[in-house]
């Protein structure tokens, strides 16, 4: 590196912060933000984290007025609960030159004062819904903003095997710039203007994941597994347009290529949830269980709200709510499934 070159930041330690900083840290010094105290001191005395490799030019930190204060380009990658309040905790450090690109796949419900989401459903309309980058836009003084989705289970990028992204802004320089930190050659970097559309894929999918672990879990094979697949890609188009994505987003590397590996990879957290509750366990023991968030259990309560509210066709993500919160059988959820009176195939193009 230059003298003049600054370090790039990310927030978040979990296992895709991690990757990211890893592969970032291949052409540049990487500050990497934990929220937690004792992390940060493991990381800066160790040479991995949680078992996974930790790259020599990457040094973390729990400062993050620091962490703006060293870098202009930041990759924030926290779970879509806490990325407000990190955002609003960040905000006071940051300055239009800064350019943030999130990988966090998951919405923010944004309901008027005094209402609750839970008890009040019918309320939730696409005006109480935030993708991240809209959370960034209202916590902070950033405009270049973009985000990061397709197909990246962490642990295979950890393990350096080949890969892609989209890397999606209404700033063509935010994805020539996640172009340039990023592409390698085993890590292709696609661009989209598409933001809210490609953070939508990253988004639904999560939702097709859960339902395909559960198929998997029931021990269904691939014609279950690709009707499953293909009828979630349906619904995700149905939904994504209903919150003002493109279709061309979802037939994409971001759509139905992070689609295809999320849906058929025990790495997957969400395939995981589902395929557990195939297996009889019951959805506070798998969540309990497990160290990082499975984003798709939230966002099927928010989009079955949605669905229903606007009268969307979503029958996967309604009886998946049964299943995950009203103690609906897998096999149950599934035999309705296939009876559902799907006539035409597409008529979304």
């Amino acid at each position: 590196m230059g003298k003049g070159d600054k370090a790039i930041g990310v927030i978040g330690a979990g296992s895709f912060g991690l990757a990211m900083a890893n592969m970032l840290a291949e052409k540049n010094d990487v500050l990497l933000y934990a929220r937690r105290l004792e992390s940060v001191e493991h990381m800066l005395q160790h040479d991995s984290y949680k078992g996974k490799p930790l790259h020599t030019r990457i040094r973390a930190t729990n400062n993050l007025e620091e962490l703006a204060g060293q870098c202009n380009v930041i990759f924030p990658i926290v779970p879509s609960s806490s990325f407000r309040s990190m955002m609003q905790d960040l905000a006071p450090y940051l300055h239009p030159y800064h350019i943030l690109i999130h990988g966090s796949k998951g919405l923010d419900i944004c309901m008027p004062k005094g209402v609750d989401p839970r008890s009040n459903p019918s309320k939730i309309d696409r005006s109480c819904i935030r993708t991240m980058s809209e959370v960034i836009r209202e916590e902070s003084v950033v405009v270049r903003i973009g985000c990061l989705a397709g197909p990246n289970l962490a642990t295979e990028l950890i393990q350096k095997q080949p890969a892609a992204t989209v890397v999606a802004s209404h700033f063509k320089e935010v994805i020539n710039e996640g172009i340039r930190l990023l592409r390698t050659d085993r890590f292709q970097v696609y661009g989209s203007p598409d933001l809210v559309g490609v953070e939508l894929c990253g988004v639904l999918k999560n939702i097709i994941a859960i339902a395909s672990g559960a198929i998997s879990g029931l021990g269904l094979g691939s014609n279950a597994q690709a009707l499953l697949i293909s009828r979630g890609m349906v619904e995700m188009i149905y939904l994504g347009r209903a919150l003002g994505g493109d279709v061309h987003a979802f037939i994409g590397l971001a759509g139905v290529g992070d689609l295809v590996a999320t849906c058929t990879s025990k790495l997957s957290r969400n395939f995981t949830v589902g395929y557990r509750l195939a297996q009889g366990e019951t959805l506070e023991e798998i969540l309990s269980s497990m160290e990082e968030i499975a984003e798709g259990v939230h966002t099927v309560q928010i989009m079955k709200s949605l669905a229903e509210n606007l009268k969307v066709r979503a029958p996967i993500t309604q009886l998946l709510y049964k299943v995950l919160f009203e103690g609906m059988k897998v096999e149950v959820a599934l035999q309705y499934l296939m009876k559902y009176p799907f006539n035409i195939d597409v008529d979304f193009l």
